[in-house]
């Protein structure tokens, strides 16, 4: 066998594959801070070995502060492509859990998908090898707090006015007016007072699920939240109070079948100097579980679409659920309003993308290690607007039925795809799977050919664009291997 031949990682001596260095043809190893559908993904992909063991904080005490040591990972030689779920919902939908393969003793690792908290505490103190892959970048928060996310769009928005005119600035008109609490508290009130009768919406600006959001129209029913606890600091030993946002809220949303919607879309990260984002093709339309009606603001059951509120109604189905697929949404859309209307919305929501990444290119601390999966959440109005309703550094991967699975289990394989730390692909796709490459330090353009959403045989878009269009991610799969490794022959 001639020394450039690649041998798969469990045909290797045990000597060969704890040598370190950049992967090759050895085990992956990873590890994985969640119990739910990546965790599935990591344990089925051939070629990658679970690593338990201390997170790194605890390796470099109990190593004198040595930096932490490299990782290990094996490439099998079947393609690291589309993987059938064979585990992970709850047993009642027919699912059953992934076994743990096979574990290695230490905690060296290439792979770490980790929580933000465990990042925080152990970012600034790491040394990440060159081979090492980690989610989240360090100051992800810049993007996803509903506050700093106002604040960078509305930064990038003068810059852009100030540097290509004000009709350019029109293209950030797709967030509510929003205001933070309780740093411009007066500002708000000023522009509540000339805006009588609207409704407005109140966020906590760092937490997720619908927790603490509530709705009103009067200034005197948040009197007691602004002389409570988030009453501007006069005592100096008080705590500082939490952070909210409050943001005029769209009362005429798009509906179907009378009840209000969200679209839940995946962005990938993998650079940002320079800004480099995929876009995942399949995602869902989240509805609210009761009809729509500006009467009851108090109802979170028909305000909020979010499924950890809409699963606690008291009719909620779980069986049912309250999601449709996007492909399915873009369907009807298409059916209701014609394809024009349609190619308008998605362009819209490709600018929502890049507009919100843009605006953080410039602070996000760019670190080839680390990648970031993002959950934008979109909102249609009347008119077909989309509006930016937040964007998430960690979407849920639990899921809540079988399609649900289904879609987060190919998802989540496909990104491990584009990470292709296995080494497998030339580097130059646009397409991996259901990811679709939206932006490359500039707009990617579709190939010829590869136009796969359609409408009466007429291409829907000339970007690298297809979010809700058809996915034969599997096919995909094996054509993009099969090319590959016949250029890398070559």
């Amino acid at each position: 066998m001639s020394k450039n031949t690649r041998v798969p990682g469990y045909m290797q001596s045990k000597a060969a594959r704890n040598t370190r260095g950049i992967i090759g043809d050895r085990e992956i190893r990873f590890k994985c801070s969640l119990q739910n559908t990546i965790l599935d993904v990591l344990r089925g992909r051939p070629g990658w070995q679970e690593v338990p063991g201390p997170n790194i904080q605890q390796q470099n005490s109990q190593q004198n502060n040595k930096p932490a040591a490299g990782i290990k990972p094996t490439v099998s030689s079947q393609p690291a492509g589309p993987q059938q779920p064979s585990a992970g919902v709850p047993n009642r939908i027919g699912y059953q859990p992934v076994p743990p393969i096979q574990r290695n003793s230490d905690g060296d690792w290439d792979f770490y998908w980790c929580d933000r908290e465990w990042l925080h505490q152990n970012y600034d103190t790491m040394f990440l090898h060159e081979h090492q892959k980690i989610l989240h970048f360090r100051n992800h928060y810049e993007l996803t707090r509903k506050n700093l996310m106002v604040k960078n769009l509305k930064r990038l928005k003068k810059q852009t006015e100030r540097e290509q005119g004000k009709s350019e600035g029109l293209s950030f008109d797709f967030h509510p007016t929003t205001y933070e609490l309780p740093s411009e508290y007066h500002i708000f009130v000023e522009e509540f007072k000339r805006n009588p009768g609207i409704t407005w919406i109140m966020k906590p600006a760092a937490k997720s699920q619908g927790k603490g959001i509530f709705l009103f129209r009067r200034l005197k029913d948040i009197t007691d939240w602004k002389k409570g606890e988030y009453q501007p600091l006069t005592d100096t030993t008080r705590e500082v109070p939490e952070t909210y946002v409050v943001q005029r809220y769209i009362e005429n949303p798009y509906l179907i079948g009378g009840r209000k919607f969200d679209i839940r879309i995946y962005v990938l990260v993998v650079s940002y100097n320079p800004l480099k984002v995929w876009l995942y093709r399949d995602g869902f339309a989240r509805f609210s579980n009761t009809r729509f009606s500006l009467d009851s603001i108090e109802d979170a059951y028909v305000h909020l679409t979010n499924v950890s509120v809409q699963k606690n109604a008291p009719d909620y189905d779980p069986e049912k659920g309250c999601k449709w697929s996007t492909m399915r949404l873009r369907q009807y859309l298409t059916a209701k309003h014609g394809s024009e209307a349609v190619k308008k919305v998605f362009k819209g929501i490709d600018n929502i993308i890049t507009k919100g990444l843009q605006s953080v290119q410039k602070i996000i601390i760019n670190d080839k290690h680390c990648f970031e999966m993002y959950g934008y959440d979109i909102l249609l109005d009347s008119d077909l607007k989309p509006w930016l309703i937040e964007i998430n550094a960690s979407p849920s991967l639990t899921a809540s039925g079988k399609e649900d699975y289904e879609l987060k289990f190919g998802l989540l394989n496909d990104l491990l795809n584009v990470l292709d730390l296995e080494n497998r692909l030339t580097g130059k796709e646009k397409r991996i799977g259901g990811w679709d490459l939206l932006w490359d330090d500039g707009p990617v353009l579709a190939d010829d050919g590869n136009m796969e959403c359609t409408t009466n045989g007429t291409s829907v878009t000339t970007a690298n664009s297809f979010l809700g269009c058809h996915n034969d991610r599997k096919r995909q799969l094996r054509e993009i291997y099969t090319s590959a490794q016949a250029i890398k022959k070559t």
